[in-house]
């Protein structure tokens, strides 16, 4: 219990519930840093207000065994373009800094699928980085910077997470979305309905994260992510069969739902969700298979019906 963790972007989604994690083990102390003060705080853990642009007069006392990198700008639409420059690449950047200064050997980064960019072809580990958005290209650039403090001295160990879409209480995303249709009764496919989407629950990212990091190999790539390549219409029907039996589908063009969407663009910022390159997500598939998870027997096949029962649970019925 003497040394500790230190977890950046420690009051986000990710965040809380590897905090969560953390203090079930109970092996070390865990200190959480962000922006902002987390609306629900994980007792036992140590909260403290950073900035990670920029963290030349941050310090936090004590041996420090790992730092885990989550600080992020993620959301897509809804920044702009040098935010997530700016945030993702200074991160990491600062991060790997404080590492040096702390004398710290162990770092583990949570990247993106968006590095390998769009298309329609299966990608693994070894598939070539072609990010495409501001997001890819920062998470990207950011992978880099760490590989670079790793490769500094020996000691160094990294891992680095290339997460799906993550869902799991307090989400707020993309599935959060979806299941806020599915409460009213319906779902609208845009074009098609074999859109893959690569996913994972978020407990079963944090047991993968900690799994690669509990390996003690000195570097670790892996995509977090189920290896059953859901389609849309599987995710949604899983819905259905399971929590949602009411629902009603329906098949709409594409350039239908792209119009209404273009329409209702302006009131996306007051909640809506409507947007065109959020529908666009819908029809662009991510089609990405955890090879690392799977040489080494951990990946969770069949999962997704345990993973809806499991949030349902943890956010008392809500989905969200």
């Amino acid at each position: 219990m003497n040394k500790k963790i230190v977890v950046f972007g420690a009051s986000g989604f990710i965040g809380g519930h590897l905090l969560r994690k953390l203090v079930k083990e109970g092996n070390y102390k865990i200190v959480g840093v962000d922006l902002v003060s987390p609306k629900n705080p994980v007792p036992s853990v140590e909260y403290v207000i950073g900035d990670v642009r920029d963290l030349s007069s941050f310090d936090i006392d004590g041996d420090i065994q790992l730092v885990v990198n989550l600080a992020a700008i993620h959301k897509t639409p809804g920044h702009p373009e040098e935010a997530y420059y700016e945030t993702n690449i200074l991160g990491a950047v600062e991060i790997s800094k404080f590492a040096r200064r702390k004398n710290i050997h162990e770092i583990i980064f949570t990247s993106s699928i968006s590095v390998y960019g769009p298309g329609e072809e299966t990608k693994t580990e070894n598939s070539p980085l072609l990010p495409t958005s501001a997001y890819g290209w920062s998470k990207m650039i950011a992978e880099k910077a760490h590989l670079s403090w790793m490769e500094e001295a020996t000691q160094n160990r990294l891992i680095i997470c290339r997460p799906a879409v993550i869902f799991g209480a307090n989400e707020g995303g993309n599935f959060s979305r979806l299941t806020k249709l599915l409460k009213k009764g319906f779902f609208i496919y845009p074009g098609r309905k074999d859109t893959i989407k690569a996913c994972f629950y978020v407990e079963d990212l944090i047991d993968a994260l900690l799994f690669a990091w509990k390996q003690q190999e000195r570097f670790v790539l892996f995509n977090g992510c189920y290896p059953d390549r859901f389609t849309i219409e599987e995710i949604v029907e899983t819905f259905r069969a399971t929590h949602f039996p009411k629902v009603k589908t329906l098949l709409f063009p594409l350039k239908v739902i792209l119009a209404i969407a273009a329409f209702l663009k302006p009131f996306s910022i007051v909640g809506l969700g409507i947007h065109p390159d959020r529908v666009m997500k819908l029809v662009r598939s991510t089609d990405v298979i955890p090879n690392w998870l799977q040489s080494k027997d951990v990946a969770k096949t069949n999962a997704l019906i345990d993973a809806f029962d499991h949030w349902k649970k943890d956010s008392d019925g809500r989905f969200d």
